[in-house]
């Protein structure tokens, strides 16, 4: 007969210990099971040692868990693709650090990317045109971070007299959109004769960001 292992019950004033044991659990069948659809409340609740309703104490549903999951590996790319960047000392460099980073994390954990990426539905807010990003909703000024990033890099590059870029938003964002189908491409076509990815971030970085020698 199978046993069923239950949670100690939170002492009072530990409700936010519990919303972060969800999430975690939440990001650890993510990790395991590569794919979001994995993550439903009860599939959830058993990975965090709860019952169901427990969940909704603090997530009023799937997706509100999911959003969490989200916040997280958005702040994670950023912290990622910053450190990586943090040892350069040539603006240049820092910009190739950055995007080689944020490759190899498409690469390397591609369930959270396509999470971040490549959904469909759900994690589709309506707002309107924009070319700054300091005039967004605060839920995508966060999850925004990490391009603001790229965009900053490549303003030092041009403050430093190696970028010909006239439009660091526009160039950013080609650069970024160009990043992302590189990645895709090798994710949903395994087999087919690319070069390495580390040259094609090398060479997206130079052609689209006119670096200068």
């Amino acid at each position: 007969m199978e046993v069923q292992q239950h949670r100690t019950r939170n002492r009072r004033g530990e409700g936010a210990l519990l919303r972060d044991e969800i999430v975690a659990a939440a990001e650890r069948l993510l990790e395991r099971e590569g794919d979001e659809e994995a993550l439903t409340l009860r599939s959830v609740a058993r990975e965090a040692g709860i019952s169901a309703p427990s969940i909704y104490s603090h997530f009023a549903d799937r997706q509100a868990i999911i959003e969490a999951v989200l916040d997280i590996a958005f702040e994670r790319l950023r912290r990622l693709v910053l450190d990586a960047a943090e040892d350069a000392s040539d603006p240049v460099e820092r910009l190739l650090a950055g995007c080689q980073a944020y490759a190899g994390f498409a690469m390397n954990d591609p369930a959270r990317y396509r999470v971040l990426f490549g959904r469909q539905a759900a994690n589709r807010l309506q707002i309107a045109p924009f070319t700054d990003l300091g005039a967004l909703p605060e839920i995508w000024e966060r999850r925004l971070a990490a391009f603001k990033v790229l965009v900053d890099a490549l303003a030092a590059c041009v403050k430093a007299g190696r970028s010909a870029s006239t439009d660091l938003f526009a160039d950013a964002t080609t650069l970024w959109t160009s990043l992302h189908g590189a990645v895709t491409i090798r994710q949903f076509c395994p087999g087919m004769p690319l070069p390495p990815l580390d040259r094609t971030v090398d060479d997206l970085v130079r052609r689209i960001g006119q670096i200068r020698p």
